[in-house]
């Protein structure tokens, strides 16, 4: 079973929630907001796509942070510990596709996949 992870107001989520139904593909939704970040799946993540890919210092939530906090984030360490506390820091969204992992939408590769 495919399992997207995210946060349902993000645009890339919606679009790539929106693709799915399209498709037809079968898929559950783990709402960031509502259910958290699932520890053990986050560091499966880190595991299959490294930290610096899941965290998205490009976004809003990263930009907000406090200068010191995000200099003191270098490692997969220091990176858990903040997504588990900053869920929206995080690159959305996060798709298990029954054991392989991606972070992001992206048609091409998704198209691939069916």
């Amino acid at each position: 079973m495919i399992t997207v992870y995210g946060i349902p107001n993000c645009d890339t989520v919606k679009k790539a929630r929106a693709w799915l139904a399209a498709h037809d593909v079968a898929h559950t939704f783990h709402d960031f907001k509502k259910h958290g970040v699932p520890a053990d799946r986050l560091a499966a993540w880190e595991q299959a796509v490294g930290w610096e890919k899941l965290l998205n210092r490009q976004g809003t939530t990263w930009r907000k942070l406090d200068l010191p906090l995000q200099a003191a984030t270098v490692d997969a360490t220091s990176a858990q510990a903040l997504m588990l506390a900053q869920p929206s820091v995080i690159k959305r969204p996060v798709v298990d596709w029954g054991g392989q992992i991606t972070v992001g939408f992206d048609e091409k590769s998704w198209s691939a996949r069916r």
